[in-house]
């Protein structure tokens, strides 16, 4: 039986591994996609925000060329600390449903079984979009994710959100060659948007080189246009390819089937745990990284979430019997 089973091979599933693997305990990671597979998610060539040190875990340095690392230093970054680590990992299999109670819980997956006395739970919350909820939706022509702009040259491409991840689709669609309409729901480019970003959104849309509609509800969507709300009334705006860049969110049904409680008292619906020990109302399960912050997304990153494991571990190694 393992003594700790942790759930999701991201950054901070894999700082929880080695830091209880370390302290003699016996770990298994399961993962129903790859190793990090929210930054294999990510647009090809994407600049973390944060510098490389902010990365690391397990005291690894992050060797990379560019001031702020790029996807692919991360993927590589990742593997490697696995590998040096002899991590073992259950990638591309599914977590079902849970059952028993501290030190002898049964996780069942599309694959089999796991016994383990403890769980962790670090599933993230990039796997989850949040939807429209319009009609069309589901259109082939319809993306959660934003990979790159090659493919829409000489397109009329719809982005829907104006943070982070819309603003920075917007800009690079629009110098692939795409014609940009961005759609947003609120009275402005969001101010959340990162200092150099934002100035050269606002920039673009005030010289006309993108499109945007602001105070707007997206009605339907369909394979040749996006039909929209705004204070003038409806609308339509012609389109061959849309992104709703709208955010993401945990597995909700999954937490409730590990015994994962919300806190009734937070509108983002975060879990329950003891902030010293990340161990929820479930005895013997535990969250870390952005999970901890329910659907705001915004409390937990790589850079603080990778700290949870030192205090999981820690835990951990004081609880189980030797």
């Amino acid at each position: 039986m393992l003594d700790v089973l942790v759930i999701g091979a991201g950054p901070v599933g894999l700082a929880c591994a080695l830091e209880a693997q370390r302290r003699g305990l016996q770990v298994a990671v399961v993962d129903k996609g790859a190793l990090v597979n929210s930054i294999v998610g990510y647009p090809y060539n994407m600049e973390f925000f944060s510098t490389p040190e902010l990365l690391e875990i397990g005291g690894y340095p992050f060797p990379t060329y560019h001031y702020k690392p790029l996807r692919e230093d991360a993927l590589d970054y990742y593997q490697r600390v696995a590998r040096a680590e002899n991590l073992v990992l259950r990638l591309h299999e599914r977590v079902l449903s849970m059952s028993g109670e501290q030190g002898n819980f049964l996780v069942t997956t599309d694959k089999g079984s796991i016994p383990a006395r403890n769980v962790v739970v670090a599933t993230g919350f990039y796997d989850l979009p949040n939807p429209l909820g319009v009609p069309g939706e589901d259109l082939p022509h319809v993306s959660h994710y934003y990979r790159e702009p090659y493919l829409h040259v000489a397109q009329r491409v719809v982005v829907i959100g104006a943070k982070n991840s819309s603003a920075k689709a917007a800009l690079q669609l629009t110098r692939a060659g795409a014609q940009v309409t961005l759609l947003v729901r609120g009275p402005e480019v969001s101010d959340s948007v990162k200092y150099w970003i934002r100035p050269d959104l606002v920039n673009r849309i005030k010289e006309g080189k993108i499109t945007a509609h602001f105070n707007t509800t997206i009605t339907a969507i369909r394979p040749d246009a996006v039909e929209i709300l705004t204070p003038e009334g409806p609308r339509e705006v012609p389109t061959d390819y849309v992104y709703a860049l709208t955010g993401y969110h945990p597995d909700e049904a999954l937490l409730g089937r590990l015994g994962v409680e919300p806190d009734p008292a937070d509108e983002a619906r975060a879990p329950l745990f003891d902030p010293a020990t990340h161990e929820t109302t479930n005895p013997g399960v535990f969250v870390a990284g952005t999970v901890c912050g329910g659907r705001a997304t915004s409390r937990w990153f790589i850079e603080n979430g990778r700290h949870h494991a030192q205090l999981i571990a820690a835990h951990l190694a004081a609880s189980v019997p030797a």
